[in-house]
């Protein structure tokens, strides 16, 4: 059988899929390394709504495929940009997905963090953004979980330097009941957040972060990176206190970010190990024996799908997360909150499954095939 694939000159070609998965089965839990993926969320399909309702999610079909992470040992990072936090999901629907997530963790022996923001208040004063984090944070560690504290872009409207993030997350760090994870998310992930930490000059930022760090390192379990610069993540790394670790974030570098060098390595809560996730803990398992070279064998070939899943407009990977999620057959249709599964061209989804297909991600092939030519119909591509 073969699929016809349009690609990005308005042609159509010929593509042969593989027979049969890698299909990697679930093993011991992974010790050299702290894993996370960050989970998307999966639509309710059913829903009348339309792209400004509130989101309609399958809870059922969302809290399996966390099952599906926790089953091959990865911690799931709930309530993140991945489940489309601030593109889709809202606050109502974060606090409600944190609840189940968190009570389903319990169930499962499974480890979770969730995201902690502003995002019930849009913009405001600094009082104001301080009371929002305050409010998410009560009900992260309410419901069990360690909070990740995501960059606000409340707070980068608000604030008037690096004396207010100073303010801000010191304030938070002193009200936290247990260390959690500090967030520095870059604004090619969301534009919203250029200049974060008080200025656009990196360095300068960097300095901030690592000033609101020193100030209370045992409040700080981690600070996940995700500014796509394995140079700059490498120098963070290095500055960090003892015992304050780095979470790479950085879909375009994580293999050799999480494989290390003489003087550390990064951990991970990377979006792309949604769909990667059955690889990536095979490969951090062979990392787990010392075995850096067969770990960068089964990890680097992953990198050209996530570079595709994570270009310009970067934004928008998470509609190719979902196209995976989907022709994996971890749920029964593509379709998002907020309508994104329209965000990615049709060259660009085809892509996307081309390469996942050559990575054996797809544990039943002839499936993912029968929903892609599905797909491909719908835009009029006859097989």
């Amino acid at each position: 059988m073969s699929v016809r694939l349009p690609d990005r000159s308005g042609g159509l070609r010929r593509y042969e899929p593989r027979a049969e998965p890698l299909a990697p089965a679930a093993g011991a839990p992974l010790t050299s390394r702290t894993v996370f993926a960050a989970a998307h969320v999966v639509a309710d399909p059913y829903a009348d709504v339309s792209p400004d309702s509130p989101a309609a999610v399958d809870w059922d079909a969302t809290l399996a495929f966390r099952r599906h992470l926790w089953s091959h040992g990865l911690g799931v990072a709930e309530a993140m940009d991945t489940a489309q936090r601030g593109m889709g999901l809202d606050w109502a629907g974060a606090a409600e997905l944190v609840r189940r997530s968190a009570a389903e963790a319990r169930a499962a022996g499974g480890r979770i963090a969730c995201g902690v923001g502003t995002d019930q208040i849009g913009t405001g004063s600094l009082a104001e953004v301080r009371a929002a984090y305050e409010e998410q944070l009560a009900l992260v560690e309410e419901a069990g979980a360690q909070a990740i504290l995501m960059a606000s872009r409340a707070l980068a409207a608000a604030a008037r330097g690096p004396e207010d993030y100073l303010d801000v997350y010191g304030h938070l760090l002193r009200q936290a009941s247990r260390p959690v994870v500090l967030h520095w998310l870059g604004p090619m992930f969301d534009p919203a957040l250029r200049g974060y930490w008080g200025s656009g000059d990196l360095d300068a930022a960097t300095e901030v972060l690592l000033e609101v760090i020193a100030a209370r390192p045992d409040k700080v379990d981690g600070v996940k990176v995700s500014l796509l610069d394995a140079g700059r993540e490498t120098a963070l790394r290095r500055g960090l206190p003892a015992g304050v670790r780095c979470y790479t974030g950085d879909d375009f570098h994580y293999p050799e970010l999480i494989a290390g060098d003489e003087r550390g390595f990064s951990h991970a809560l990377l979006g792309v190990f949604d769909p990667l996730a059955p690889l990536a803990a095979r490969a951090v398992r062979v990392l787990d024996t010392g075995d850096v070279k067969g770990f960068r064998a089964l990890l680097d070939p992953t990198v050209e799908l996530s570079r595709h899943l994570f270009q310009e407009p970067t934004r928008f990977y998470k509609t190719g997360v979902v196209l995976l999620a989907w022709l994996a057959g971890h749920q029964t249709h593509f379709t998002m909150v907020g309508g994104l599964q329209s965000a990615r061209s049709l060259p660009h989804l085809a892509r996307a499954y081309e390469l996942a297909d050559g990575l054996g991600l797809f544990p039943d092939p002839a499936l993912a095939e029968r929903r892609m030519k599905n797909l491909l119909a719908l835009y009029g591509v006859d097989q």
